[in-house]
C-alpha cells in the first residue's frame, strides 16, 4: 500500500490521473494496448478530469465500466454509462472499445457478455474508490470476498444508498434502485494495479477504518491492503481522522 495525503480534491485528481496515465502508457509501450477499468461517482471528478487532459493515445485503450444499478438505463441522471459518456469518454477521447454494463438488460446475459471480454486479458488499472460505507465498486458490506465470477447482482444497503441520494443522484432513498451489477471484489484484485482516489470529509470515516483495520468484509476496502500494487489518495479531508488514530 501507498498512500498520498494532498492538500485538495484538485491536487488528488491530478496525482491520480498523473498515476493513472503512467500505468495506460507503461501498457501501451510494452505491448501495444491498455485495459482500463474505471470508476464513477462524485469523487472521481476531479481525476477523471485530469485523465482526460493526459498525453495518451486513447485509440489503444479498452475501457471497462465498474457497474451500473439494475433497472437504469442510460438516460437516468444517475446512469454511470451517461456519467462515463458525458464526463470521461466524450467527443474526443476515442478509446479502441468500451465495455459499458446495460443495467435495462437481462442481468445474467449482460454479466455473461462482460465477464467474457474481461476475461480475454488482465485489467493494467483500475480507478476503484471508497464508498462512505467503505465499498468498493458497489460490494457493500458484509461484502463477498469470496466469489471468484467477475461480476455479481448485489444488494445495496442503506449507507450505499444514502450516499447516492445525498449526493444528488437520486431525490429519496425510496428512489434509489435495491440492486445493481458490480465487479467482485475478487476480480478487482486481479487487476494489476489499483488506484483509489478519494477525497472529501465524508469519506473521512471510511478511510479511516480501511486504513487501521484489519482485512475483514465489514469494511470492503480493507482487502485492498492484500493487493501487490495499490495506491491511496485522499486529501487532509478525508484522511483528518487519521490524525486521531
Amino acid at each position: 500500500m501507498e498512500m498520498h495525503v494532498l492538500e485538495t480534491p484538485q491536487q488528488l485528481g491530478e496525482q491520480a490521473a498523473k498515476k493513472t496515465a503512467h500505468y495506460i502508457n507503461e501498457a501501451i509501450q510494452k505491448k501495444g494496448a491498455a485495459r482500463l477499468l474505471m470508476s464513477t461517482g462524485a469523487s472521481q471528478f476531479d481525476t477523471i478530469s485530469h485523465l482526460r487532459k493526459a498525453d495518451i493515445d486513447w485509440t489503444k485503450v479498452e475501457m471497462f465500466h465498474l457497474d451500473e444499478y439494475i433497472g437504469v438505463d442510460a438516460t437516468h441522471p444517475a446512469s454511470f454509462v451517461k456519467y462515463l459518456k458525458e464526463r470521461f469518454v466524450g467527443d474526443d477521447i476515442p478509446l479502441k472499445a468500451t465495455h459499458y454494463i446495460d443495467g435495462t438488460r437481462p442481468p445474467q446475459e449482460v454479466i455473461a457478455e462482460i465477464t467474457a471480454e474481461i476475461n480475454k486479458a488482465p485489467i493494467d488499472v483500475a480507478l476503484i474508490g471508497i464508498g462512505e460505507n467503505a465499498h468498493i465498486a458497489f460490494n457493500d458490506p458484509p461484502a463477498d470476498f469470496d466469489t471468484t465470477d467477475a461480476f455479481i447482482i448485489v444488494n445495496l444497503d442503506d449507507g450505499c444508498k444514502q450516499q447516492q441520494v445525498r449526493e444528488g443522484w437520486f431525490p429519496t432513498l425510496d428512489d434509489v434502485p435495491k440492486q445493481a451489477i458490480t465487479i467482485s471484489v475478487q476480480e478487482i484484485l486481479k487487476c494489476k494495479a489499483v488506484i483509489s482516489a478519494v477525497p472529501h470529509k465524508e469519506k473521512a470515516k471510511a478511510i479511516h477504518a480501511t486504513v487501521t483495520q484489519e482485512v475483514n468484509n465489514l469494511v470492503p476496502a480493507t482487502i485492498l491492503k492484500t493487493h501487490p500494487d495499490w495506491t491511496l489518495y485522499t486529501d487532509k479531508a478525508s484522511a483528518s481522522l487519521l490524525d486521531e488514530a
